[in-house]
């Protein structure tokens, strides 16, 4: 998307909509100026968010290509099909379905798809890094199956799968998932497929954190181990906010008609585009680099961290996350991620495991590499963002002021030699 094109953009909102344009400009100039450090968080591509933005908002596409329920389909059908077979060729996989709104709907499909009320299903335990979807109480998933949870072991922070393998031969689940949104090291898919094998469940995989690092080679792949694969589009694989789910061809047909009909209605045909778009991105020498990059930035990080002395769950990451325990500072997780976000470091409070604080002020912090990475920054930066951690958090818990402000303007600074891809702000 053109520079003009941009401003004819804001020209146009500002017109429509002075209040509405005026905090669009404002999020722009936050994520211009901040180090965002979300895991779940990533820039897009100019050309992805051109696609998300453009007409094929205005159609209803109910159905699968050549089997609408809809007319006026004729672009909207190769638009799903490039997706689709980007997605299989990037992936290696059989099947692919790109309509799912977001990771959760499409890890609900499974559940649609697999099992029915009441049955058995098991996941990583919320606390220990999974995911509300994965059989959490508090999730629909947790109210209409029995979960089972399975954790880290304490001295480790890792996968224990004796413990795994023990609770899938007493509990049978018929789904078993792995993956989460705070596992920083390399999940065994082989592993989980064994133990699947030998329960009789089926096996999921969530790699919505890791697609990208999939895409790229840096982090195992799940086809020909998991099942179906489920992921969004976001995160390190730098796409718009939408979700994939993959698969043999064996379970196509019943993976498909749990996204439609089954739980959601016309797919988002703009989404889709800007998908097909991303997985275009993904297959280049770039987007390999860059994932490359990721890893090798969230592990020197570790490593600053660690060097002054921060905890970090399972002591360390073969990925782009980075689970940090504050207990030993005696700095809470929330207090901490506000006193961050005033200076400019943008990350989110996070329980860590055998948490013994609640889950909305839990003990730990959440960081990731894929935005920073996006914006051009490298491992020799590092040592510079852990040193600000640290003067942040130190502060904070000696109760000197002045530090926010001062880190906030050092933000700022670097930031502006690192022009966010995809945010019109000079």
């Amino acid at each position: 998307m053109a520079a003009s094109e941009l401003m004819d953009r804001h020209l146009e909102l500002s017109a429509a909509d002075p209040e509405l344009a005026g905090l669009v400009r404002a999020e722009e100039r936050l994520q211009h100026e901040t180090l965002r450090m979300i895991p779940s968080e990533n820039y897009v591509s100019a050309a992805v968010l051109a696609a998300t933005g453009s007409v094929l908002t205005n159609k209803y596409s109910e159905g699968y290509p050549g089997r609408r329920y809809y007319e006026g389909q004729q672009v909207i059908d190769p638009v799903e099909n490039l997706a689709r077979d980007r997605a299989k060729a990037l992936f290696r996989a059989e099947h692919a379905n790109v309509q799912p709104y977001s990771g959760s709907p499409a890890n609900l499909a499974m559940y649609l798809a697999f099992a029915r009320p009441g049955d058995t299903v098991m996941g990583m335990a919320l606390p220990m890094g999974g995911h509300l979807t994965h059989g959490w109480d508090v999730s629909a998933t947790g109210t209409w199956f029995r979960g089972v949870r399975y954790g880290v072991r304490r001295d480790t922070g890792r996968v224990d799968f004796d413990e795994v393998r023990s609770l899938a031969l007493a509990a049978r689940p018929k789904i078993i998932f792995c993956g989460g949104t705070a596992v920083p090291r390399t999940v065994d898919f082989a592993a989980f497929a064994s133990i699947a094998q030998e329960a009789g469940a089926l096996l999921v995989a969530d790699i919505s954190h890791i697609a990208g690092l999939v895409a790229a080679g840096v982090h195992p792949s799940p086809i020909g181990h998991a099942d179906v694969v489920s992921t969004t589009t976001h995160k390190t694989l730098r796409g718009p906010r939408g979700a994939m789910l993959l698969c043999g061809a064996d379970h196509a047909k019943a993976v498909d008609q749990a996204v439609f009909p089954g739980l959601q209605g016309g797919p988002h045909n703009h989404t889709t585009a800007a998908i097909a778009v991303a997985l275009r991105e993904a297959t280049t020498e770039e987007f390999r680099a860059y994932a490359r990059a990721v890893v090798a930035n969230a592990a020197r990080l570790a490593k600053e961290l660690t060097a002054r002395g921060y905890d970090l769950v399972s002591g360390g990451t073969d990925t782009h996350l980075i689970l940090v325990d504050l207990a030993s500072t005696g700095v809470a997780g929330k207090s901490a991620a506000k006193a961050l976000d005033r200076a400019g470091i943008v990350v989110n409070h996070n329980a860590v495991p055998y948490d013994p604080r609640k889950p909305f002020d839990p003990s730990g912090i959440r960081l990731g590499t894929p935005a920073l990475t996006s914006r051009g920054l490298d491992p020799g930066h590092m040592p510079q963002i852990a040193a600000w951690i640290d003067r942040v958090i130190t502060a904070l818990r000696d109760g000197r002021s002045g530090v926010e402000e001062q880190v906030r303007a050092e933000v700022r600074e670097l930031m502006a030699a690192y022009p966010a891809p995809g945010v019109p702000v000079a």
